[in-house]
């Protein structure tokens, strides 16, 4: 993009605890430098932040700068799904899981905000959800149900302490119960029945801020890459834990992957959550719809 384009800076001032609303700032000072003409528009939640993006989306810009994590990023694409409007992301969240995806600089709003100008457009794949109650949702990264699932739900629900603490203490509080789970899953139709302790179906690589569950899945490839984990011990779970970090669980015993284009999950009393978000109760579908979101990166411009 050349320096005389013309950007929508949409904020989360909530992300990363509030770091989001400095790191907007820092951007748009950047954006500015760099010659760029800036709209900044700040959502109050996740609704109030697409009505606006929407509202932009119908004036003329070259590009829309999300500043915060993958929530926000997360609004952003239920507007910008199938559009020529490029993204473009400061992180500034916790997971920042999107930015990584795509080697965004993190925790350097200037940098991230030098990537609109000097970046390329790349040509991305996306998830979609549709739900049985009829709901509707892309998602960038990553798919989850069953202990994943179970972990947000109770996670959302507690409302200390903060930050990664929370999340810990509920993985802690669902391992104390962990069980099978039943599970209905259907790959380009082809059905299957068994018991699962989770299941994640990955657009990209990573979830949970860095979590390698779906190690080979690739945004561009048309497809959804299926993590699917059997284990009702929790000893092995545990040690299973780190291995995500670097990929290597789906070298396990218990662990199954398969690849598919469109995936119907269900499993009884299991919400569906993508990009860390609650979509809706089981069943869905889900599936890759390919070269649906243009975003900036890092490389040549």
């Amino acid at each position: 993009m050349t320096g005389t384009g013309r950007v929508t800076v949409l904020t989360n001032p909530a992300s990363g605890h509030g770091n989001a609303r400095h790191a907007a700032e820092r951007a748009i000072t950047q954006l500015h430098r760099r010659g760029l003409d800036v709209v900044a528009i700040a959502g109050t939640d996740a609704t109030h932040a697409q009505r606006l993006v929407e509202g932009a989306l119908e004036r003329d810009m070259d590009a829309l700068v999300v500043v915060g994590g993958d929530g926000i990023v997360s609004v952003a694409l239920q507007v910008l799904a199938e559009s020529e409007v490029p993204l473009a992301i400061v992180p500034a969240g916790t997971g920042n899981d999107h930015a990584r995806a795509f080697g965004l600089p993190v925790n350097d709003p200037e940098a991230a905000a030098d990537v609109v100008v000097d970046g390329c457009i790349d040509t991305v794949d996306l998830g979609r959800i549709a739900g049985s109650d009829g709901t509707v949702r892309w998602f960038g990264t990553v798919m989850a149900a069953g202990f994943d699932s179970l972990v947000t739900d109770r996670t959302n629900r507690m409302t200390w302490p903060h930050g990664r603490m929370r999340y810990n203490l509920a993985m802690l509080a669902e391992l104390s119960q962990l069980r099978l789970l039943p599970f209905r899953l259907t790959f380009d139709g082809d059905t299957y029945v068994t018991e699962l302790t989770l299941a994640a179906f990955g657009n990209t690589r990573s979830y949970g801020g860095g979590m390698l569950i779906c190690p080979d899945a690739d945004p561009r490839d048309g497809l959804l890459d299926a993590t699917m984990v059997a284990s009702a011990s929790r000893t092995r779970l545990i040690r299973l834990f780190p291995t995500v970090f670097k990929g290597t669980h789906v070298d396990l015993d218990e662990v199954h992957t398969r690849r598919a284009g469109t995936i119907t999950v269900d499993s009884p009393g299991i919400n569906a959550y993508a990009d860390g978000e609650y979509v809706c109760p089981l069943p869905v579908e889900v599936s890759a719809v390919p070269a649906a979101l243009k975003i900036l990166r890092p490389g040549a411009g």
